[in-house]
């Protein structure tokens, strides 16, 4: 169950996992990435230069008959994912008492993409992607609904979650660059800020189901619906996607093919292009801190003086930010504006978290108080609409034979550190008040995220060279 991104999140298209990334995300709930030749200006994917001047709408994008699909399979196992986070979260917190533990089941989803992300990434450049994403979806549903059964040891359950986070990096990998393959231009771009939009809907919707169906029947309800989810997302892209063949490197050549050096070949892209290395510096550590709290989200409601389905709200909470500040930024503003206001909105991402811990600590128990650091939380959610432009400027800079592994690269870390954050949260929370570690976690990612953001400044309207053996997406 990878979120957003954030995600998450993320977003399929986008950075954030929950989403996700997502967990999923997410994804990044978070939750993505892809896409042509960078600059904070520069025309997306495979359009040729001009042909992004005239706005794509959201008819554009929903008469792609392959993004129908996409977009609408990527919602529902969010939503899935989402609820049985909470479904989980909860279940291991009432049966061990512990912060930490509880912020493991949190973050477990996330550590694959940091063990094993940028390999298993290339997967969606091998084979056809369209056949990775109907052969993940269907393993996780079997998977999800092993969990579902009552009684399952502790051990167990977390490792069937563990496995079931396995198959995300293939699935999110596939999906990024299917989208781009599929969509062109301002059309792709559009795309981007939908899916991230839609992400944090899908996430808000699955935290505060998933608490509603904890506090009213069991988490094993929870997790079969989660697993239908993806028998559903399964039968859907089987029956709507084209069947292409696995993308060609560009090669042309009879070379054995090695996942190795498919994955290392992504690392060498990125670490060659200053532009890309400054967005992932910022999106890294934007998430490290601004998804961290989550991962203590219960022992912080009880704090709090609140119960089992407020859990859910407080969840949603910043995805519900993300959705409103996604929603007037994707169309109110052009690329490079929304590039122009990352460094601003990556503060305000931040600084209402610190804002959360202090009330949690000052004001102590009562529903005013949970209602003071819910609304933050949405404020930061606002903040963190800085995924978006990010998301596009990321998209754009990779080769369509490398979108897969370079994704992997990217979103590895992005998973990887939304887990560590959680990690990190939960050990801190089992010597200081749950509390106290959220404004903790808001004051030093206000100082971490300075020195990325001072690359990112350096490096805007830098222009990356392509690799010479790829060619500009036909799709």
């Amino acid at each position: 169950m990878a979120g957003r991104p954030r995600a998450a999140a993320a977003a399929q298209g986008a950075l954030r996992p929950r989403g996700h990334p997502h967990p999923r995300a997410a994804a990044v709930r978070g939750r993505h990435t892809g896409g042509g030749v960078l600059s904070g200006s520069a025309p997306a994917g495979g359009s040729k230069a001009g042909a992004t001047r005239r706005p794509a709408t959201f008819r554009d994008l929903f008469a792609v008959r392959e993004f129908r699909p996409l977009f609408g399979t990527y919602l529902l196992s969010t939503i899935g994912d989402e609820l049985a986070r909470v479904a989980l979260t909860v279940l291991v917190y009432q049966r061990t008492d512990s912060p930490l533990l509880s912020a493991i089941t949190f973050a477990i989803s996330y550590l694959p993409w940091l063990v094993g992300g940028p390999l298993l990434s290339t997967l969606a450049d091998r084979f056809p992607r369209h056949r990775v994403l109907i052969a993940t979806d269907a393993a996780r549903a079997l998977l999800v609904a092993g969990m579902a059964v009552p009684g399952t040891p502790l051990p167990l359950l977390l490792g069937l979650l563990f496995v079931v986070a396995v198959c995300g990096p293939p699935f999110e990998s596939a999906r990024s660059a299917l989208v781009a393959d599929v969509l062109d231009g301002d059309r792709y771009a559009l795309a981007t800020s939908l899916t991230n939009v839609g992400s944090q809907v899908a996430q808000v919707l699955g935290f505060v189901l998933g608490g509603t169906l904890v506090a009213i029947l069991s988490p094993s309800a929870a997790l079969l619906l989660d697993a239908a989810t993806f028998a559903v997302s399964a039968v859907w892209l089987w029956a709507r996607l084209q069947r292409r063949p696995a993308p060609d490197d560009g090669g042309g050549t009879e070379r054995p093919r090695s996942m190795w050096r498919d994955a290392a070949e992504g690392l060498r892209l990125i670490g060659r292009t200053p532009r890309l290395l400054a967005i992932i510096a910022v999106t890294w550590v934007g998430m490290l801190f601004a998804n961290a709290s989550e991962g203590i989200a219960a022992p912080l409601v009880e704090q709090l003086g609140q119960g089992p389905a407020q859990v859910g709200v407080l969840l949603g909470a910043n995805p519900a930010g993300v959705t409103v500040g996604g929603l007037l930024i994707a169309r109110a503003l052009t690329q490079e504006r929304r590039e122009r206001l990352v460094p601003h909105l990556v503060v305000l991402s931040l600084a209402p978290i610190l804002l959360a811990g202090l009330v949690t600590v000052w004001s102590g128990p009562g529903s005013g108080a949970y209602a003071a650091v819910v609304a933050l939380m949405f404020v930061a959610g606002l903040g963190a609409a800085w995924s978006i432009p990010l998301n596009v400027a990321f998209v754009q800079s990779v080769p369509p034979a490398y979108r897969g592994r370079a994704f992997g690269v990217a979103v590895s870390g992005l998973y990887g550190v939304q887990g560590i954050g959680a990690l990190g949260a939960g050990a801190l929370a089992e010597g200081l008040t749950a509390g106290t570690v959220v404004g903790l976690i808001g004051a030093l990612g206000l100082l971490a995220v300075v020195p990325p953001l001072v690359g990112y400044l350096r490096t805007q309207g830098h222009v990356a060279a392509a690799p010479p053996a790829a060619g500009p997406s036909e799709a």
